[in-house]
Parts: C-alpha cells; sequence; structure tokens
C-alpha cells in the first residue's frame, strides 16, 4: 500500500509541477521517493558529480520522498550504507525499493523513468555475473577471450536496441546506456591484459596479439558526463594501470599498490585524460588506494606532493592530506593511535589498555554474517599456530546489544572481543577502510605492520618474522 500511494504522489507532483509550468519545455524538476527495508540508517544521501545534493530523512514507514530542481540529465546516486548508481532526468518521478539484505539484487524501481533505471541494473547485474567467471576466462586464449565478450557486448546492443523501441529515450540516456555496455565489455578486456602481465612471474605470460587492443582506439578520455559512472570509471582505472606497468615491466612485477606503479600512473592521468574534473577524480582514487596499501613514509610523501602538482580541487587535496596525515601515524615503529573500546560487559576501555603482548587486531561488522564467521575461523586458525600473539577482534557497528548477542551466540571469548566506542574516531586515526584489514603491533605497542591482511598466506611469514628479530 506504502509503494502505491508514493507512486501516485511522484507522478500526480511531477505532472503537476510541469503543467504549472509557464513552458513545459522548462520543467526541470525531478523526484526521487522510495522504501527502505530493514533499514541500517534513518537517512539515505541523494548525490550527483561527487557532490551531495541532500540527506533525506525517512519517515516512520522507513519511506522518502525528494524534490530535484533544475535536473541535470544524467547519473546520481542513492546511498544508504551501500549505494548504487541511477539515471535521472526533467520530468522523471521515480520509486525505489531496496531490501538492504540484498541490496543490489533486490533493488528495483517503479513510476516514470524506471523502465531505463532498471535496465541499467540488469546491465549492472549481468556485468557482475561475467565478474565471477573472470578467473576461468583468464585461462583461454586471447583471440577466444575476444570473441567471448565481444558476443556478451552483441547480445547487450541487441537487448537495448529492442528496449528501445518499447521505451521513448532520450539522447542523454542512450550515451549512459551505450556506455554501460562498451566499457564494462572494455574493462574486462584490459583485467585480461592485467592477468597476463602477472603470469610473466611464473614465465606462464602469453603474446597477446596486437589486434586485440583495437578497443582502446575509441576510448573517450574525457567525458564529464561518466565521470562518475562505475563502469567508464573503473575501465579507466584498469586502463590505466596497464600503461602504468608497461613503463616499468622489464624491471618489477606487477603490483598496483607499489610506488613505482602509482607514480608512472599519476603521470599517465596527466598526460592522457582530457577533462579536468575527470582527472582530478582519477588522482584522488589513485592517491587514496596507494596511501592505504602505503609501507613507506618517504615515498608516500613523494607521491602526496606529485598528486597536488596535479590535482586542482581543494577540497581533494584537504581529504588526501589527511589521509597521508593518517597512513603516516601507522607507519611501522609508530606507537599505534589510542582509541576508546567497550567490553562485552559494557566496561569502557582504550585499546592500548588490553594490548598485553603481541597482537594482531582485526576487525567485523554483525551485518555481515559469512565475513564475521570466516576471519574469527582464520583468527583461530593463526592464534592456534602462534600462541605468542593475541588476537584481538574489534566490531565496527553502532549497536552494542546486537554486537553482545552476535558475540554470545556465536561462542566467542568475550576476552578477546570489543567494540569501538566512536567508530568515526577510530576510522580516521586506524583507517580501518576494508573489513580484511589487521594491524599486528608488539607488547609495547609499537606498529610492526599497519596494513596487512589477515587472510593474506603472507600474514604468517610476517607473524613469524616479527618473533625471531
Amino acid at each position: 500500500m506504502i509503494k502505491k500511494i508514493l507512486l501516485l504522489l511522484l507522478t500526480v507532483t511531477t505532472i503537476i509541477s510541469c503543467n504549472t509550468s509557464s513552458k513545459k519545455s522548462e520543467c526541470g524538476v525531478s523526484w526521487i521517493g522510495g522504501k527502505i527495508v530493514n533499514p541500517k540508517l534513518d537517512y539515505v544521501v541523494i548525490s550527483h558529480n561527487r557532490s551531495i545534493i541532500d540527506t533525506v530523512a525517512l519517515d516512520s514507514t522507513d519511506s522518502f520522498i525528494y524534490k530535484i530542481e533544475n535536473t541535470d540529465p544524467g547519473i546520481y546516486f542513492f546511498s544508504h550504507y551501500e549505494y548504487q548508481a541511477m539515471f535521472l532526468e526533467p520530468g522523471d518521478s521515480v520509486m525505489i525499493y531496496v531490501n538492504t539484505i540484498e541490496f543490489d539484487e533486490s533493488l528495483s524501481y517503479t513510476g516514470r523513468g524506471a523502465e531505463k533505471n532498471n535496465l541499467l541494473m540488469e546491465f549492472y547485474l549481468l556485468n557482475e555475473d561475467v565478474d565471477d567467471h573472470m578467473l576461468t576466462y583468464y585461462n583461454i586464449g586471447p583471440e577466444e577471450f575476444s570473441a567471448k565478450m565481444d558476443s556478451v557486448s552483441s547480445s547487450r546492443n541487441k537487448f537495448f536496441e529492442n528496449f528501445k523501441k518499447k521505451v521513448k529515450t532520450s539522447k542523454a540516456f542512450d550515451d549512459v546506456a551505450k556506455a554501460s555496455i562498451t566499457y564494462s565489455i572494455y574493462s574486462k578486456k584490459e583485467l585480461y591484459i592485467s592477468a597476463n602481465s602477472k603470469k610473466k612471474v611464473y614465465d606462464e605470460s602469453i603474446d597477446i596479439p596486437k589486434s586485440f587492443y583495437a578497443f582502446r582506439d575509441s576510448i573517450d578520455f574525457g567525458n564529464e558526463a561518466l565521470r562518475n559512472y562505475y563502469p567508464y570509471f573503473r575501465f579507466l582505472g584498469n586502463y590505466l594501470d596497464n600503461l602504468a606497468y608497461e613503463k616499468y615491466e622489464n624491471r618489477e612485477p606487477f603490483d598496483r599498490f607499489s610506488f613505482t606503479h602509482n607514480s608512472y600512473k599519476i603521470k599517465i592521468i596527466d598526460s592522457v585524460i582530457t577533462n579536468t574534473s575527470l582527472k582530478n577524480t582519477l588522482s584522488r582514487s589513485t592517491l587514496v588506494r596507494y596511501l592505504l596499501n602505503g609501507k613507506d613514509v618517504a615515498e608516500e610523501l613523494k607521491m602526496l606532493e606529485a598528486f597536488k602538482q596535479l590535482n586542482t580541487d581543494s577540497s581533494d587535496i584537504a581529504e588526501i592530506e589527511k589521509l597521508a596525515s593518517a597512513t603516516i601515524k601507522l607507519a611501522t615503529g609508530n606507537e599505534i593511535p589510542n582509541v576508546a573500546l567497550v567490553s562485552t560487559d559494557n566496561t569502557l576501555k582504550d585499546l592500548h589498555s588490553v594490548i598485553k603482548k603481541p597482537t594482531v587486531l582485526f576487525f567485523w561488522s554483525s551485518e555481515s554474517i559469512k565475513h564475521y564467521r570466516k576471519i574469527h575461523t582464520r583468527s583461530f586458525e593463526l592464534r592456534e599456530k602462534y600462541p605468542e600473539y593475541n588476537f584481538i577482534g574489534i566490531n565496527i557497528d553502532p549497536h552494542f546489544k546486537k554486537w553482545v548477542r552476535t558475540v554470545q551466540s556465536a561462542g566467542y571469548n568475550g576476552q578477546f572481543e570489543y567494540q569501538f566506542e566512536n567508530f568515526k574516531d577510530a576510522e580516521q586515526k586506524l583507517l580501518v577502510n576494508y573489513v580484511n584489514k589487521s594491524i599486528i603491533v608488539d607488547k609495547d605497542l609499537k606498529i610492526l605492520d599497519g596494513n596487512s591482511n589477515i587472510f593474506n598466506t603472507s600474514i604468517e611469514e610476517q607473524l613469524l618474522g616479527h618473533l625471531n628479530q
């Protein structure tokens, strides 16, 4: 019933607002509404071109409605813990329905403009399906791989042409839909090239014929309308990674996180990308990834200076300077920043006080059942092998009672389980940017590795190495 009422309201308000305009062609209004099932927050965020338009509160039924004046036709982002792109243009009145338990799979649209967004969502899910098979595709020859990708592209283009026979679309939408198809396939081809490059370490790489690279001749290096659209942006990232590797392939193995790789990548962004806003976005994302995986303070500072020479957005520069400052504080040899924790018996602690001997910190959320079970199983395995270390799990969620119930029902030892008292503060100090991250410290609170991955087999070499020092 709520869905029907919201949909009716959206449609009626759009029609009225456009019909009462002095000129229908000047009606630039669009509406976004929706229903969030199992909400994780009490609001949604709507953004466009990397700028937040507004934060919209959910009502008592976990629904919302929002009016966008002077709608710029193009890609907008709807965010509620997770996010997804959507297409809006004047006259649209789109209602979103999403269940946070299966965000992408449940996301659907109704209302005026819904067909376009459901199509883009279908392309997105189809692309994820191809992603699931990429490891297998990496092992086939380049001609066969190219033919397979061209077949996928042809099928989707035919699907889109049939869609256009039923639904009237604008040029702005056509450009976005075609880009979704084209750059998703181009990205797969770049990933195939990357996978082959990585095989050089094992002398298993093959020669890729020049004809395979023909798709690169039609790349748009400065599309303003697409600069934040995932298929286009992801493709450019993969393409630039491959160009960067070509600069050092005879000296070092392929490594997206290395100083060598990223110093070349920044220079290539400057020389290849023709749109200033796109340069800023790509250089920002490159620095974020590099700094979050950086190991050497001197190299991080060099990358920061190169970034500041290229990026013209003052907010980007301020953000990256703040991030660099935080990553440097997590460098090997520094004392780990202190943050407030809460124990399972609701006692306020601090991080420094719970570190009694060499310790591995790992992070988890009750929202991801599969992950928290997997990461705890991994910590149990490592604890058995390396009893010299404590393994402390820190929950990143805001709900204390739910966290305690999870710890108790799973049978985890509360002695090694804590929750951040203030996640925002902890996130800024410890850079808990992804859930597989772990931090290794010694008994004196000195950082041994501020950015390890608990699932990576190399962590065992690290643990042994630190014990033998």
